[in-house]
């Protein structure tokens, strides 16, 4: 009986966080600016493995609707955009451009849950060897 009790207490509390609107929008902010990326290639690998979190080009999956996932990827999308959005590249406070071909080349980006996800995100080592150099090449300018 004890155990009916909790799967019951389990199934409303899951019921219930459904309500909770953080991570179900689902509205990209506006774009208001686009890098001018160093080639076709680069952006076409950054799009595969980064654009989801690092653009206001978000495309959300299915399950991104279902709470407590949907916090967990809302928070992700956020955090990504505020350090490195290159949909807002010129109007955005904080920026890290400079830090991104590092963040792929030490394993950071993308992060793994995201790649368990998403496959088209797992790079080959040669595409993650042409987009840091890409992302060099792109975002910093010596």
């Amino acid at each position: 009986m004890k155990t009916v009790k909790i799967i019951a207490t389990i199934i409303i509390l899951f019921g219930v966080i459904q309500f909770i609107p953080y991570g179900k929008e689902h509205k990209n902010p506006k774009i208001l600016s686009e890098p001018q990326w160093d080639s076709p290639k680069t952006k076409e690998l950054f799009d595969r493995a980064c654009k989801d979190c690092h653009s206001n080009y978000t495309k959300y999956p299915s399950y991104s609707s279902i709470a407590p996932i949907s916090w967990l990827i809302q928070h992700d999308i956020d955090e990504g955009r505020e350090h490195f959005n290159i949909s807002m590249i010129g109007h955005q406070k904080r920026n890290k451009f400079k830090d991104a071909p590092e963040e792929v080349e030490e394993n950071e980006m993308p992060p793994l849950p995201y790649l368990l996800m998403h496959k088209e995100a797992r790079l080959s080592d040669k595409e993650k060897e042409l987009l840091i150099e890409g992302l060099k090449k792109t975002f910093i300018k010596e």
